[in-house]
């Protein structure tokens, strides 16, 4: 589920919260790196419990409407599409993903149902959930493509979810993009033959991925002096207390990847550090970080410092 650019993004942040700390501690801001990271899994899980949460709610606006006084004929035999539906049935019965919904005590759309409700008043506003809902049966690809359809086009992005899900954890606003996405595409895969290695994916690809993000936040604290030495003369119109803090880091990250980390391609350290300075920087410091790294890199072959192994990586 994490990729690259998400695991450098979880290491800038750790190196900027390190550094910006009085007394810093390197274990405990791995600790709290790894920590981030899980929290990940916390996010992906409660956004899919979300989904089921949404369905109890209609369950339920369905009993509150048959008991009504004056309850219409509709209202007296109501639609059980949605609450029937086979692919969330699907993931409510798994028992892998109720038993880690469980440990982790991820109980929240209990204690904040007001969140379920604002938006599944949204969703029956909708004219296509209504025609949904007129359907006698439903196949489960098309069950499948109605709770993708509710994902993409009304959980996602409900900005009151938004303000809720930053007030609880900051660190969710920077994964919230990658979870929803991963979602999706789970959804998409989702069938009783894969359902719990995809309602409970390990938040790394591979051990290689875990080792990673934990050398790379290690590599830059603790090769300080030596990475700013790097930088040091490639700014001839800046120095270095004038670079931005952010800047400065990416810098040493993209540096600390080309010394020490021989299996990752230069272009491709380039190229993922441009794109998060894009995201978390000044308009102008991808410009400004990708002539200093191609400075940096060009003088490393010359000099033989460039320690790249296999074909294509440099």
């Amino acid at each position: 589920m994490l990729t690259r650019r998400h695991i450098r993004v979880k290491v800038l942040q750790s190196v900027y919260a390190y550094n910006q700390r009085t007394n810093p501690n390197i274990d405990s801001q791995e600790k709290f790196l790894k920590h981030s990271i899980d929290q990940m899994q916390d996010l992906y899980l409660l956004m899919i419990q979300l989904l089921l949460a949404l369905q109890h709610q209609a369950d339920s606006f369905l009993t509150k409407s048959q008991k009504k006084h004056l309850a219409t004929a509709l209202e007296k035999d109501p639609s059980r599409t949605f609450v029937d539906n086979k692919l969330l049935k699907l993931i409510a019965n798994n028992t892998t993903f109720s038993e880690i919904i469980e440990k982790k005590k991820l109980n929240y759309w209990h204690l904040d149902g007001e969140y379920v409700n604002i938006i599944f008043n949204e969703l029956r506003q909708l004219e296509w959930y209504g025609d949904y809902l007129l359907k006698k049966e439903t196949t489960y690809k098309e069950d499948q493509n109605f709770v993708i359809k509710i994902f993409k086009e009304v959980v996602a992005p409900n900005d009151k979810l938004y303000e809720y899900l930053e007030d609880k954890r900051l660190t969710w606003v920077d994964d919230f993009p990658l979870v929803n996405t991963a979602i999706v595409k789970m959804l998409g895969k989702l069938s009783e033959k894969n359902a719990s290695s995809l309602l409970v994916p390990d938040i790394y690809k591979n051990d290689e991925d875990r080792e990673y993000a934990l050398q790379l936040f290690r590599k830059v604290i603790l090769n300080e002096d030596k990475l700013n030495a790097q930088i040091e003369g490639k700014t001839p119109n800046w120095d270095q207390d004038r670079i931005a803090d952010v800047d400065l880091i990416i810098l040493k990250m993209g540096i600390a990847e080309f010394l020490y980390f021989p299996s990752i391609p230069v272009r491709a350290t380039i190229n993922e550090y441009l794109e998060v300075s894009k995201e978390y920087s000044t308009p102008k410091s991808s410009i400004f970080i990708n002539g200093i790294l191609d400075k940096i890199v060009k003088e490393f072959s010359e000099n033989g410092k460039l320690n790249k192994i296999g074909r294509g990586l440099q």
